[in-house]
C-alpha cells in the first residue's frame, strides 16, 4: 500500500517522509510544491467544506495544468457528503482531467453506491477515492475496496491518520492512502508507516470479523 502525506514545508518532516519512501499530496488549497517527491493532486474540496469556502475552479485547473502530467493521480472535484450531486459534478470534470493526467480518481460520498459507478470506472485511467463522512467511510470502506478489486480498479482512501484506519485500509485492499498526521507530527510517522506496510505486527485477530471490529472501533473519531 502506497502512503501519501499532505505536503509540508517542514524540512525535518520532509526528510523523514523521504527516508520512509512516502509520497506527497499537493492540494489546490496548499502550496503547489512537490519537494522532489512523487505526488498526487487533491482538489481541496475537503478544506473548502471545513472552512465554508466556495470551490475555486480556475485555481484547480491551473494546478492541474501545472503539475497534472507528472502526478500519480488527480482527484476530481466533488461535494463532501454530497451523494449523487457530487458524482454529477465529478463527471463534468472527467474528460478535461483525462487529457491532463494519467489517472483520475472519482470521490465516493455518502449516499453513493457501487452500481452508480459501474459504467464509469476504468482500470488504469479512472479509479475510486474513498471520501465521505468519517462514519460512512469506516462503514463502507471494505465494501468499496472489494468492489474495486473485482474490477481491477485503483482504490485510494483519504484521511487515514491512525493505525486503525491503516489496518482497515489494508483489509479493504486499498492501493494507497493519504493523511496529514505524518506531515504535521513526524513522531507519528513510524507508527503509520509500519501500519501501512506491516499491519500484522500488532498480532491482529485471526478472524476477519474480529479484524473489522477492531479497525472500526467507536474510538476512531479523527476527521
Amino acid at each position: 500500500m502506497i502512503c501519501y502525506a499532505s505536503r509540508t514545508g517542514t524540512k525535518r518532516n520532509l526528510a523523514a517522509l523521504r527516508k520512509a519512501g512516502w509520497r506527497l499530496v499537493v492540494s489546490r488549497t496548499g502550496s503547489w510544491r512537490t519537494e522532489g517527491f512523487a505526488y498526487g493532486i487533491d482538489n481541496g474540496a475537503w478544506s473548502d467544506f471545513r472552512t465554508g469556502r466556495d470551490f475555486d475552479d480556475v485555481g484547480f485547473e491551473t494546478l492541474v495544468d501545472r503539475l497534472g502530467r507528472k502526478a500519480d493521480w488527480v482527484v476530481a472535484p466533488d461535494i463532501v457528503e454530497g451523494g449523487l450531486d457530487s458524482l454529477r459534478l465529478s463527471l463534468v470534470w472527467l474528460a478535461p482531467l483525462l487529457v491532463r493526467t494519467k489517472l483520475v480518481l472519482i470521490p465516493v460520498q455518502d449516499g453513493m453506491e457501487p452500481d452508480d459507478l459501474v459504467k464509469i470506472v476504468m482500470p488504469g485511467r479512472i479509479g475510486i477515492f474513498m471520501g465521505g463522512s468519517t462514519k460512512w467511510k469506516l462503514d463502507r470502506m471494505v465494501e468499496w475496496g472489494h468492489w474495486c478489486a473485482e474490477r481491477g480498479v485503483y482504490y485510494h482512501v483519504g484521511r487515514v491518520n491512525t493505525q486503525r484506519r491503516c489496518r482497515l485500509a489494508h483489509i479493504a485492499g486499498a492501493d494507497s492512502v493519504d493523511g496529514s498526521s505524518a506531515s504535521r507530527y513526524s513522531v507519528t510517522l513510524p507508527m503509520l508507516d509500519h501500519a501501512g506496510r506491516q499491519w500484522d505486527m500488532w498480532a491482529p485477530p485471526k478472524n476477519r470479523d474480529e479484524q473489522l471490529r477492531w479497525a472500526r472501533s467507536p474510538s476512531e473519531v479523527t476527521p
